[in-house]
C-alpha cells in the first residue's frame, strides 16, 4: 500500500517505510524532525520542470504527461520505493506541496502503483486524487 503525506504532519507509526520525493528539503523542517527511510531526490520532477509547472492547476494535464515522462526515463530511481512497496511494507510518500491534489506525489504514486500492478500507464490514467 503506498499513501501520500506532507512533510509539515506528524509521522506515525502507520507510515510504514517514509521516502521523501522532493527534490529541495521541505522549508522549516529540520532534518531530526522529519524520520525518513530514504530521501529520493531522483524520483522528483526535475528542477525545470518543478520551475515551470509552479503549483498551477491549470498545467496540471501537462505536468502529469511530463513528469511522467521523466520518471519513465529514470525509472532506476524509483528501485528504493517499488522495492519496499514489493516487501509488502507500507510506503509513504513524503511531499511539501500545499496543493494536495496538484503535485508530483499524486502522480508518482500512480505510476509506482501501476508498475506494481504490472501495466503501463496511460499519461492520464488515475491521476486526478491524492488518498
Amino acid at each position: 500500500m503506498i499513501q501520500l503525506k506532507r512533510a509539515y504532519e506528524a509521522a506515525a507509526k502507520t507510515d510504514g517505510s517514509r521516502f521523501l520525493i522532493e527534490r529541495l528539503w521541505p522549508r522549516g523542517v529540520r532534518k531530526e524532525n522529519l524520520p525518513l527511510k530514504a530521501w529520493v531526490k531522483d524520483a522528483a520532477p526535475s528542477t525545470q520542470l518543478r520551475q515551470w509547472f509552479s503549483h498551477d492547476p491549470q498545467k496540471w494535464p501537462e505536468f502529469q504527461r511530463r513528469y511522467l515522462a521523466e520518471l519513465r526515463r529514470h525509472r532506476e530511481s524509483l528501485q528504493p520505493l517499488l522495492a519496499a512497496a514489493r516487501s509488502g511494507a507500507r510506503v509513504t510518500l513524503v511531499y511539501s506541496s500545499h496543493d494536495a491534489e496538484h503535485n508530483n506525489a499524486v502522480v508518482l504514486k500512480a505510476y509506482l502503483e501501476s508498475l506494481l500492478a504490472g501495466d503501463t500507464p496511460a499519461p492520464r490514467a488515475g491521476l486526478g486524487r491524492a488518498s
